[in-house]
């Protein structure tokens, strides 16, 4: 009925309830916004036992301790607002990266820290191996397993991946679907999760903001390798050994 219970229409009801009212039309009348849309069905699910003072001593503490987390998270967060402010930049450029938004962006400089050219984790990078951040987190291998790391970061970017796996038209959706069909949706999930660190390596060591790839960039991918194949094959029919080796980008 109500997805958040301590929401400003539920935090109304539940107030009014501990103050000693029942009737289920007054307490449906409370509802704000979209809810109100719901008020024949708000109605009847108001309509239960909620008739002795043990239940609103009991609902009133729970809210009590609801109020006294919020003003903690309040503080904490003030906190860490005057703490992160020298790194404003580098917390703007990770937000633009699918599935972090600015707390987990927060976490991300608070455990990796914000300066890749003088992270001791870049001394240890093993050129063309991938992240070697990702083994303080966990890397993902190919069976699936992880190396222990750092359990903050971890279970951020576990919520970071869920969340950009639910975005349209991304690249990170497109890997999480094309992954999961074959190896499940945990597996799924921790590979979006490397793919993350390693942009977010990226994006803080070179300062520059994310840059799309798209939802069809494993399809073109596919489409120039496949085309690319072809090509070798003519060339060794015609005798030729065939050696390919990248232009750099200028």
């Amino acid at each position: 009925m109500a997805t958040d219970i301590i929401g400003a229409s539920g935090r109304a009801m539940l107030e009014a309830l501990v103050a000693g009212t029942h009737d289920p039309a007054l307490l449906a009348a409370l509802a704000k916004g979209r809810l109100r849309t719901k008020l024949p069905a708000l109605r009847e699910a108001l309509a239960g036992r909620f008739r002795t003072d043990h239940h609103g001593l009991l609902v009133a503490q729970v809210l009590a301790h609801v109020d006294d987390l919020d003003q903690t998270i309040a503080v904490l967060s003030a906190r860490i607002e005057q703490v992160i402010a020298p790194y404003a930049e580098q917390v703007a450029l990770l937000d633009t990266i699918p599935g972090i938004d600015r707390r987990a962006a927060e976490v991300i400089v608070a455990e990796v820290g914000p300066d890749m050219a003088s992270s001791p984790a870049r001394r240890t990078w093993p050129p063309g191996q991938g992240c070697a951040l990702a083994q303080r987190v966990g890397r993902q291998a190919r069976s699936g397993r992880t190396r222990k790391g750092s359990k903050w970061l971890g279970g951020c970017l576990s919520e970071v991946a869920k969340a950009a796996s639910r975005t349209k038209g991304t690249y990170l959706n497109a890997q999480y679907h094309r992954l999961r069909g074959r190896r499940g949706p945990g597996k799924a999930t921790m590979a979006v999760a490397h793919s993350v660190l390693v942009i977010a390596y990226h994006v803080l060591d070179q300062g520059i903001a994310y840059q799309e790839l798209g939802d069809d960039y494993f399809q073109q991918r596919h489409a120039v390798d496949r085309y690319q194949r072809q090509l070798v094959r003519q060339l060794e029919r015609l005798g030729h050994k065939v050696t390919l080796e990248p232009i750099e980008a200028a």
